[in-house]
């Protein structure tokens, strides 16, 4: 049975005309398949790698390279919540924020709440230092993010 559907191979095939050759495609379709299923089961790799005419081992290649791709076995959960630990977050308590959302939500870096609805992780860094400490959340950043602050994120999330 094809993990992949219909939709999602029309919308990596769409990327074969930017790119030089279908395998420059990876990264795209790598991108496309994580959104999509929260992870890149293994099964996908091999459907993408065929699409690609590569082989599953240089699509896999590829995706652990890349520390943002998760396999089946660490899907991600309904959000992703990054916490930057760059050295402007670092002085300005990023380290601090992080060992406080991990006993708020219960989980350690790179884990998901036992609800599934957010995987905690950590960045080295999202590129908002003017608003040090900052967390990413999915591709929104939020600046100036203070314990309290947190605190109420976490709840609009699990809402």
């Amino acid at each position: 049975m094809s993990v992949l559907t219909p939709e999602l191979r029309q919308k990596i095939e769409a990327y074969f005309p930017r790119y030089p050759s279908k395998q420059a495609v990876a990264l795209p379709a790598l991108h496309l398949v994580h959104d999509t299923l929260r992870c890149v089961p293994l099964e996908a790799v091999r459907e993408i790698a065929e699409m690609l005419e590569i082989s599953p081992a240089e699509l896999n290649d590829t995706m652990s390279f890349y520390g943002f791709f998760k396999d089946e076995q660490h899907r991600l959960g309904k959000t992703r919540l990054w916490v930057c630990r760059s050295l402007a977050c670092q002085l300005r308590g990023s380290d601090e924020l992080l060992g406080h959302l991990c006993e708020k939500l219960h989980v350690q870096p790179g884990q998901t709440t036992q609800d599934g609805n957010i995987t905690l992780e950590f960045a080295e860094c999202i590129g908002a230092c003017e608003g040090a400490p900052s967390v990413l959340v999915n591709d929104e950043a939020m600046m100036d993010v203070s314990n309290e602050k947190a605190d109420k994120l976490i709840e609009e999330l699990r809402r």
